[in-house]
């Protein structure tokens, strides 16, 4: 439906700089009498094939142009005015308190796309050092089962040690299948590994400070508009998705140059 459309409107603008004659008349004209277009493609099925294809393609490269123009001027808007997460220290957060730049995620422990905004994360890490910290938060998907009891263990890790959290956390995301397949056998046996008190984090896995950061992380997320994972605010200025290391560049590169 929408090559014909874009057919009609090819034929439209043909006919309108031949003459005399607006583009909507010439719409009706076919719109009322398609055996026009139905000969029009039977005598030149290769000519409108083709014409219909460049159509398409200046259509598609129009979206994306203004698709960029948009983003550029989303991230201008939220450099004026960032977004504010609760960051509570209490918290495991990675790197030190005095960075200058604090990267919030909203992420899934089950969710492939996560493991690539994981692989991203540590790219940044790497690269700026000290300059960077990162919050992670809770944003589980209900089609990801193992999402939710991740989020859990990490917690209830994290009420232990920063630092245990932070290695458990590694620990998922560089084995995300096991996580998968061997389930609760898998984030015990990664607590374990990281040194957690695993008959505590049985006991804090439903206590009411973990649900209740779960929950407001969830409710954060949906305040400004993360439906999907990863989601990321750095220092208040979002990207929605596994956007690559260069994404993440340009927005701390800004920061940083203020």
């Amino acid at each position: 439906m929408g090559k014909i459309k874009i057919l009609i409107a090819s034929i439209a603008c043909i006919f309108f700089a031949a003459g005399c004659v607006s583009k909507d008349q010439v719409k009706k004209t076919l719109v009322d009498n398609p055996d026009i277009l139905v000969e029009a493609i039977n005598k030149n099925p290769k000519e409108i094939i083709e014409a219909l294809n460049t159509a398409a393609q200046a259509a598609r490269a129009k979206t994306q142009e203004q698709a960029q123009v948009d983003e550029a001027k989303k991230l201008e808007e939220e450099f004026k005015n960032p977004k504010k997460p609760v960051i509570n220290e209490k918290r495991a957060i990675f790197g030190p308190k005095s960075a200058p730049i604090t990267i919030v995620e909203y992420s899934d422990f089950e969710c492939p796309f996560c493991t690539r905004g994981y692989n991203t994360v540590n790219e940044v890490k790497k690269a700026y050092g000290d300059k960077v910290r990162v919050l992670y938060k809770h944003l589980p998907l209900d089609f990801h089962p193992m999402a939710m009891p991740a989020a859990k263990y990490y917690e209830a890790i994290a009420l232990q040690s920063a630092e245990k959290a932070e290695k458990f956390h590694d620990l998922l995301f560089e084995n995300q299948k096991k996580l998968t397949s061997e389930k609760e056998k898998f984030l015990d046996a990664s607590a374990k590994k990281v040194g957690a008190n695993l008959a505590k984090v049985k006991k804090d896995l439903d206590s009411d400070e973990v649900t209740k950061r779960i929950a407001e992380d969830k409710a954060e997320a949906a305040k400004f508009g993360f439906t999907g994972t990863p989601g990321f605010l750095i220092n208040g200025v979002s990207l929605k998705g596994a956007y690559p290391f260069p994404n993440f560049k340009t927005i701390i590169d800004k920061h940083l140059s203020k």
